[in-house]
């Protein structure tokens, strides 16, 4: 997936996996399934680009209120 084998942060060792990720603009929240390589022993995150481009396009999406091709899951409340 990445060109490194050990964490820049620990030198632990990588393993990719699968992770969901939580997106978050103007209001709305949107979930996906991304791929990573993770410290096994810091949990470090390492992203390939194209999963760093599609988590910024989809915030800019929820930032511009354009989520037609988004599933909606539930309702989110806030309670004072």
């Amino acid at each position: 997936m990445l060109p490194i084998s050990q964490c820049i942060i620990c030198s632990g060792n990588l393993k990719e996996q699968k992770l969901t990720e939580i997106v978050r603009g103007a209001g709305n929240t949107a979930t996906l399934t991304v791929e990573a390589l993770v410290c096994q022993k810091c949990g470090e995150r390492y992203y390939h680009a194209d999963v760093v481009r599609k988590l910024e396009e989809i915030k800019a999406k929820l930032e511009r209120q354009d989520t037609d091709d988004f599933v909606l899951v539930g309702q989110s409340f806030s309670v004072n």
